[in-house]
């Protein structure tokens, strides 16, 4: 398919590799089956015909660097070496080739970004990234390196973007990113999670909404365990006209699947609706807003039917919007 395509989708395998637990041992719920549930059905359902589908790239030091202090980056290399011990406090283990795993995630978003920037597609999906719980010098919650704030940080750096939107649909809150630019301004910020109270990490809080300069450029929205799309949908509006008074140059979203009924460590109960909602209406203000600019970076999701209903029905929409 030409490189002018509408969509363009990463796959291979080395995305597939960011995982902690594999068909022999599933002892982690972030698995490496993950990218081929999400592929099985993406080809099942004849997406992959009417995308460009892209190769993963594995990001340099420098690019990494961006978001993630060096001394981190050192460590993560080190136990990659080893592939022994934990990386953050005991969610997250280092194993063999980690940090060339996670790299390649977070690469693999930036080649997307590139696309979108460069009009080579307006709207691009990469199904193993959206790690939004790492902070700048640790891991934290099965995310090793932060893609989110490394592609946020080189819109800003590289490309001289001014105001950048950033959605998060998510069961977890974004903590990662929101606290890494929770006084940046130029951030524009909106999370639909579950309430903070009964799920990790415990923070989003509607009172959160940006501190200094950056005050009300953050929305944070609680959702109740067992929420049901009524519910997202009830929301959502507020999401539209937040990002719609903010005029962003870019929008990411991040699309977890772990907010779907039936994941095993969450609460929520949409369906791949909700998902399938939020993907269109942002591709819609992506066009009236930023030149069409729109990444989906795949985030959690713990049960692989979920995750490949949820993933194919954001895709489907990004295909369907014109």
């Amino acid at each position: 398919m030409e490189t002018s395509a509408q969509v363009c989708v990463y796959l291979g395998p080395e995305l597939a590799h960011y995982g902690f637990s594999s068909e022999l041992d599933q002892g982690h719920p972030f698995s490496t089956q993950r990218m081929q549930a999400f592929e099985d059905e993406f080809r099942r359902s004849g997406l992959d015909k009417k995308v460009c589908i892209c190769e993963p790239h594995q990001a340099s030091v420098d690019e990494i660097q961006r978001f993630h202090d060096r001394k981190y980056i050192e460590q993560v290399m080190a136990q990659s070496e080893t592939g022994e011990g934990f990386l953050d406090y005991g969610d997250t283990p280092a194993f063999p080739g980690a940090y060339e795993a996670a790299a390649t995630v977070v690469g693999t978003a930036l080649a997307a970004t590139e696309a979108v920037m460069r009009g080579q597609c307006a709207r691009a999906f990469v199904p193993i990234a959206g790690l939004h719980h790492a902070r700048r010098d640790s891991a934290a919650g099965f995310c090793v390196f932060n893609d989110c704030g490394v592609v946020i940080e080189t819109l800003l750096q590289k490309y001289g973007l001014r105001r950048i939107a950033y959605i998060d649909i998510d069961a977890h809150h974004g903590d990662g990113v929101f606290y890494a630019f929770e006084g940046d301004k130029r951030v524009i910020f909106a999370d639909l999670h579950e309430d903070g109270r009964y799920l990790y990490p415990g923070t989003g809080a509607s009172s959160e909404t940006g501190t200094g300069a950056a005050k009300g450029t953050k929305l944070n929205i609680p959702m109740q365990p067992g929420a049901r799309d009524e519910d997202f949908m009830r929301q959502w509006p507020k999401v539209e006209q937040f990002i719609t008074e903010h005029k962003p140059e870019f929008i990411l979203l991040q699309c977890g699947a772990d907010s779907l009924q039936g994941d095993p460590i969450t609460d929520m109960a949409y369906s791949e609706a909700s998902h399938a909602h939020a993907a269109r209406q942002l591709s819609r203000l992506a066009s009236e807003l930023c030149q069409g600019r729109l990444l989906a970076l795949g985030g959690g999701g713990y049960n692989l039917d979920n995750i490949a209903r949820s993933w194919t029905a954001v895709v489907k929409s990004f295909i369907d919007v014109r």
